[in-house]
């Protein structure tokens, strides 16, 4: 809106009055908020509230039970139970922080919560604080324990014995050289505690001393 002084000589009092108060009004109001561009940067945009999240340690664990290995080099075994099937949990006590790293050595034992699960000839390996975890075909014959089909070494069969005694799954390598052979320190390195309750009662009222990561 252009006034020159001629058209403003011609107007009353009130008149201009109102005229200032609406310039003002036009100069004084917000206009769109620019974003700041960055070349070769997309600009970016509010987050939806029902976006995706990054997985929680508990999503990560539940997604690996829902997967199974696949067969590398050696047929899945039939799924059957085995005398070990079950969750069993080690407590690393290495207090070092992890350092982040984009190729972490696989198996590499690190301070903290671990998990195991057996299940009809599925071997599931899962480490709390990082959210590394693997999975592997696994049988059993008598003290015998083969582990095989693991993505980290496709062409290796590990062995080991096995031990079950006051709930608590203990390790011994024989042969295993998955991982530089970390595998068979992680594994071996301390006793895996069950997390199936001891007895029919525990199970029903869930008065158990649970180990931790059982929870």
């Amino acid at each position: 809106m252009q006034f020159s002084v001629k058209h403003l000589a011609v107007l009353s009092l009130p008149a201009l009055s109102a005229i200032v108060i609406l310039l003002l009004i036009v100069a004084c109001s917000p206009g769109p908020t620019a974003q700041p561009s960055i070349p070769g940067i997309a600009t970016s945009t509010p987050t939806p509230a029902n976006s995706p999240v990054a997985p929680t340690p508990t999503d990560s664990w539940s997604a690996l039970l829902q997967r199974t290995p696949f067969p590398y080099t050696t047929p899945l075994p039939a799924p059957t139970r085995t005398i070990l099937d079950g969750t069993f949990t080690k407590l690393d006590p290495r207090d070092a922080p992890h350092v982040p790293c984009r190729r972490c050595p696989d198996y590499a034992p690190e301070g903290g919560i671990w998990k195991l699960h057996l299940d009809n000839g599925v071997f599931r390996i899962f480490h709390k604080d990082t959210g590394w975890r693997s999975i592997a075909s696994f049988t059993v014959s008598g003290n015998r324990l083969m582990l095989f089909n693991d993505p980290y070494c496709t062409d290796v069969v590990g062995t080991y014995t096995w031990k079950l005694e006051e709930r608590a799954l203990t390790l011994q390598v024989i042969e295993d050289e998955c991982a530089i052979r970390l595998r068979a320190m992680n594994l071996t390195s301390l006793p895996w505690l069950s997390c199936q309750p001891p007895n029919a009662e525990a199970a029903v009222t869930d008065h158990w001393f649970k180990p931790p990561g059982c929870q």
